[in-house]
């Protein structure tokens, strides 16, 4: 089968998206598959509350943004501006998202708003650090979905490293029931249910 998204679903905004990626030499983006997954997780949501962590150019942004419905909102935050002005430009005017310029974990520990129903964490905060303070923030029933699992040439030093026990603290909370997909770049997703969160270490 072929997975990739028919040419009726991607976003109209995502070829100039892809060029100015190119053009910036940016490498990170939201792969297609990943990206129509997004879309339809965020049609589930109608009139929800969505976070994406790591805004990129805005591909992952396009993705969120086409599924959502003219009442869901996103808050998409990214540390680096010129690479987030690429979307601010592209998107700007549609008023369901909020572009925060911020560095990811200064974000998190600082935010004390409403929880989201579904978090996308795209970018090393929120997945390999400040974990927890990102699953805090899904809603009950909510999702939280990450990429980039699956190991490529090229990876950073301490990638895999930080993979592996980002699996295992998800797997291994009770409060959420988790989902791994050898697919697309590798995916996480995973649902807070009626569990509790493990307690402090020892």
């Amino acid at each position: 089968m072929d997975d990739f998204p028919r040419l009726s679903q991607l976003p109209a905004s995502l070829t100039e998206l892809q060029e100015a990626a190119r053009a910036a030499g940016f490498t990170m983006s939201c792969e297609p598959r990943t990206g129509s997954l997004l879309a339809t997780l965020a049609a589930t949501r109608p009139g929800g509350r969505i976070l994406e962590l790591g805004t990129g150019v805005g591909e992952g942004t396009a993705w969120l943004l086409s599924g959502m419905d003219e009442t869901a909102t996103l808050v998409t935050v990214e540390l680096d501006d010129a690479v987030q002005a690429v979307a601010r430009k592209q998107f700007g005017d549609d008023e369901r998202v909020t572009f925060v310029t911020e560095d990811g974990g200064h974000w998190l520990d600082a935010y004390d708003g409403a929880p989201f129903d579904l978090v996308f964490a795209d970018t090393w905060p929120g997945k390999f650090t400040h974990l927890d303070a990102a699953l805090d923030l899904v809603a009950p029933g909510g999702a939280y979905v990450v990429d980039d699992l699956t190991p490529v040439p090229g990876w950073p030093e301490g990638h895999e490293a930080a993979v592996t026990d980002l699996l295992a603290v998800l797997e291994g909370r009770s409060d959420f029931r988790a989902t791994r997909l050898t697919w697309s770049s590798g995916l996480l997703i995973a649902v807070r249910t009626g569990g509790t969160a493990p307690g402090p270490s020892a």
